[in-house]
């Protein structure tokens, strides 16, 4: 087993300067909607088509835009953990596929919208090719309309228990692009630092989770993630 174990979380300030839209602005609206008509489970059931037509341009926006400078910092970080022997695991409260476009791996806490569900059988659609506003049925049941496969308000994330396994060996945490308000994302920092890990923050402002303890980085990720993360690979070298 790696005596260290880097484990980092990214939210949705790492794919702003990519152009993908934040979670809430000021006014705290959603791309001109509240939450709680397009990201709930009873949003869904009240105006399925509301819903459906707000993910689908979503949907098509990720067509236009590319990973930024912090998504290929964090690609060659994790290449670098690996060849000084540190284990890293990567865990996205985003459901964009940015992450993957710089060839990572990433553990999508609270869904993909590259990934259709259906409600009824489980059947997943994955790809962005289809954008159109009329609902598509499901090719294995036939069940009328798919459901974009993210985690609404009031459901619960995935792979908790992968997120568990992995917290429980995490020597280095990093924080990257998140507000600190979205739980139990949210609370992977504390965890960290209560289990003795080293911890690292990056964000435009000071998150509401962070502490005295936590190194703080102020600014936009694609200018400061990468010499932060190359600081943090340093040490690792360093070491061996």
């Amino acid at each position: 087993m790696p005596k260290h174990h880097v484990v980092v979380l990214t939210g949705a300030g790492v794919s702003a300067d990519s152009g993908v839209a934040t979670f809430r602005d000021a006014g705290g609206l959603w791309e001109g909607h509240r939450p709680e008509q397009v990201a709930t489970p009873e949003a869904w059931e009240c105006d399925r088509a509301l819903v459906w037509r707000f993910y689908q341009a979503r949907r098509a926006q990720l067509r236009t835009v590319q990973p930024n400078p912090a998504h290929h910092a964090l690609r060659a970080f994790a290449d670098a953990c690996r060849e000084a022997g540190v284990a890293f695991t990567l865990i996205t409260q985003n459901v964009d596929d940015l992450h993957e476009r710089a060839r990572l791996e990433a553990i999508h806490m609270h869904g993909e919208l590259a990934s259709l569900r259906c409600e009824r059988c489980g059947h997943k659609v994955r790809g962005l090719d289809y954008v159109e506003l009329s609902f598509l049925p499901c090719a294995r049941c036939g069940h009328d309309a798919m459901r974009p496969d993210i985690v609404w308000f009031g459901e619960i994330p995935f792979f908790l228990d992968e997120i568990d396994r992995a917290m429980r060996t995490c020597t280095h945490f990093v924080a990257i692009g998140t507000s600190g308000n979205v739980w139990p994302a949210a609370g992977l920092l504390g965890a960290a630092r209560e289990a003795g890990a080293v911890t690292w923050v990056q964000a435009l402002e000071e998150p509401s989770n962070l502490d005295r303890r936590d190194r703080f980085v102020c600014g936009r990720a694609a200018q400061v993630v990468e010499p932060m993360l190359r600081e943090i690979a340093a040490l690792f070298h360093s070491a061996s």
